[in-house]
């Protein structure tokens, strides 16, 4: 199987962003308040937008199954209270469900969290539990800015996440770190707030020792880590100098790195930098690069052909990055690919 790990639903019915805008309008006006009730999307309404976008793409691709959240840039941690954030948490998780239940061969979902700045990580909880037990969600994204850009979060390595963390243990899922729309004119969302997040995010897990307190965690670092492959001998030296263990040891463990990288080189440099057991396969089609570059005169975002064409992987290494590290990685998936072929083999 060729498995995307990193698919959002960029391409959802015009009514979710209608409802989206008068929850916003709400926060000053409370008269404007929409209802849940209020957002109506037919099953037809999902399947055309599906049909004719990602499943269109994938089957194009040669894609057998994507894990499916909530867009990111629509997260928006930023806006409202913790009361906004959750309600359109459920709202963004539900459809993605249904998603899942309309094509349960080639999405199966992964949940945005509820989160919100200055509130306790450990409020996300009841919405991560629900995803996982009501949805089959195989992983959730994690946004470790939910101000947009202005940073004013503890790290990742600090208690406060814990309590994200055990949840993550407990039900053995995978957190894929992933920032939301940057409200800081200094950082474009997806040029730079997306990478400079990624980055970020590695250098916190180097400083910190967070896997000693949690050595069955599981991060996904996306849109190929960021910088950290670029400048891994930085990171090695700095690791050295903080007094750490090899990053093969201190990280490697337990980050992994999608391959959401839009040109031949940086799939390259990736692959010959980070180990394979480390990669997983991933395009976030539909998302921060649509278009068809140039070059090549293919998408930015076809990155099988990029795999395809990396010159230091075997066959061998393209099965573990197209599928057999993604169902490591992400048990919950795994468990339902074999009960699916079970189920096939009984009937």
């Amino acid at each position: 199987m060729i498995i995307d790990c990193h698919g959002h639903y960029t391409t959802a019915p015009k009514a979710l962003e209608i409802w989206r805008n008068q929850q916003i309008a709400s926060i000053k006006d409370p008269a404007l308040k929409p209802r849940v009730a209020d957002l109506k999307i037919s099953d037809d309404e999902l399947i055309e937008s599906i049909e004719s976008n990602q499943l269109r793409l994938m089957n194009q691709r040669g894609l057998d199954l994507t894990i499916f959240s909530p867009r990111a840039s629509f997260m928006a941690h930023h806006i409202g209270d913790f009361e906004v954030s959750s309600t359109w948490s459920a709202v963004c998780n539900e459809l993605c469900y249904r998603v899942s239940q309309l094509f349960p061969d080639r999405f199966i979902p992964a949940a945005m969290l509820p989160q919100s700045p200055g509130v306790d990580p450990a409020t996300c909880v009841p919405e991560l539990e629900k995803c996982v037990k009501e949805y089959g969600a195989v992983g959730i994204n994690l946004n470790p800015d939910p101000s947009g850009g202005h940073w004013t979060s503890p790290p990742l390595t600090d208690r406060a996440w814990y309590p994200i963390y055990e949840k993550m243990v407990e039900f053995d899922i995978p957190a894929m770190i992933h920032v939301s729309t940057s409200c800081n004119a200094c950082f474009h969302t997806t040029g730079a707030h997306y990478i400079n997040a990624d980055t970020t995010a590695v250098m916190q897990l180097i400083q910190g020792d967070l896997f000693k307190d949690f050595p069955g965690l599981k991060f996904v670092i996306p849109h190929g880590g960021g910088a950290a492959p670029y400048h891994w001998g930085r990171y090695r030296g700095l690791a050295q100098e903080l007094k750490k263990p090899v990053l093969s040891e201190h990280l490697l463990n337990n980050i992994y790195f999608d391959t959401c990288v839009y040109h031949q080189p940086g799939i390259d440099l990736l692959n010959r930098v980070i180990p394979v057991k480390n990669v997983l396969f991933a395009s976030e089609m539909i998302g921060a690069v649509r278009g068809i570059d140039p070059e090549t005169g293919h998408y930015y975002d076809d990155t099988k052909r990029y795999i395809e064409a990396c010159p230091s992987l075997s066959e061998a290494d393209r099965y573990q990055i197209y599928e057999g590290n993604t169902r490591r990685v992400y048990p919950r998936l795994d468990a339902a690919l074999m009960a699916r072929a079970a189920s096939q083999t009984h009937a």
